[in-house]
């Protein structure tokens, strides 16, 4: 049986984001959190938001992201993006101030707002350092160990960072262990050896081979894939129209200058047809 993209953000909330799925979704939270030394999590409740149609799998630009709430209030947003649409950033923050003014009722004290963490695992350099794991939170400029406060988490874990690391440590590291978890091209050696290490990474592989055999999720999976092809069809058309005018633009002012063709092709990479009928 063909393997699903664990990352194909559909099947990573059908695997992680529904009722029973708490033991799996701990186990990779905890597995995050561990690089802030946050207590570990042993309880949380799974905020089931979105009845999966057609309509939205299909619509490239939905956000399909999972939502949580610890045992102490803390609110937990996990967004999968494996294509760079931009501004993730801001995004990211976008999501995490929603999530951080949902948790207010009318009326309600601003003491009694939870704190929110947003993750958002990533296939592109969303932050241009070399750690594939990055954190962060509200210090002050100066003082650098000055928390302003804890409210506010946000971290990136890029995958592609993460799959050039020449050595890695699934033995002892659980987060590695769920990052090569989700590598669609896992050998299947490696993949019996997570589940043995993990029971956890056992049970997200065991719901991931019950949903294959869905004929639903299987036609919602496939849905979501081509959603994604065609977003990237039509960012590649997009470049190549704008590399197209640039280069027209570029032969336009070489003719003014006077250069030969054979030149201004080598130039432009423009056909030698295409100069002569500038």
């Amino acid at each position: 049986m063909h393997r699903f993209k664990p990352l194909n953000d559909f099947i990573f909330g059908k695997t992680f984001g529904e009722k029973g799925d708490e033991e799996q979704l701990l186990s990779l939270l905890n597995a995050i959190l561990a690089k802030t030394k946050h207590k570990k999590l042993v309880k949380i409740e799974i905020v089931e938001h979105r009845t999966f149609t057609a309509e939205i799998i299909g619509d490239k630009t939905s956000i399909l992201d999972i939502r949580a709430v610890a045992e102490d209030g803390t609110r937990i947003n996990i967004e999968v993006q494996l294509r760079d649409y931009g501004n993730m950033d801001r995004r990211s923050l976008f999501y995490w101030s929603r999530e951080f003014a949902g948790g207010l009722a009318k009326g309600e004290d601003y003491s009694l707002l939870s704190n929110v963490i947003a993750i958002n695992i990533v296939n592109f350099e969303a932050v241009a350092v070399d750690d594939f794991h990055t954190v962060f939170h509200l210090w002050e400029d100066t003082h650098r160990d000055c928390l302003l406060t804890d409210a506010l988490e946000i971290h990136f874990i890029d995958m592609k960072k993460f799959n050039a690391l020449p050595d890695k440590d699934i033995k002892n590291n659980s987060l590695h262990r769920w990052l090569t978890f989700f590598d669609q091209n896992v050998s299947d050696d490696t993949l019996k050896e997570l589940m043995d290490l993990d029971t956890a990474i056992y049970k997200a592989n065991e719901k991931m081979e019950f949903l294959a055999n869905d004929k639903e999720v299987l036609r919602l999976y496939h849905l979501r894939e081509m959603a994604q092809i065609d977003y990237d069809s039509g960012m590649k058309k997009a470049k190549n129209e704008g590399k197209g005018e640039r280069s027209i633009e570029i032969a336009r002012n070489l003719l003014k200058m006077n250069m030969s063709h054979d030149q201004i092709a080598k130039a432009t990479d423009l056909s030698l047809e295409e100069i002569r009928r500038l």
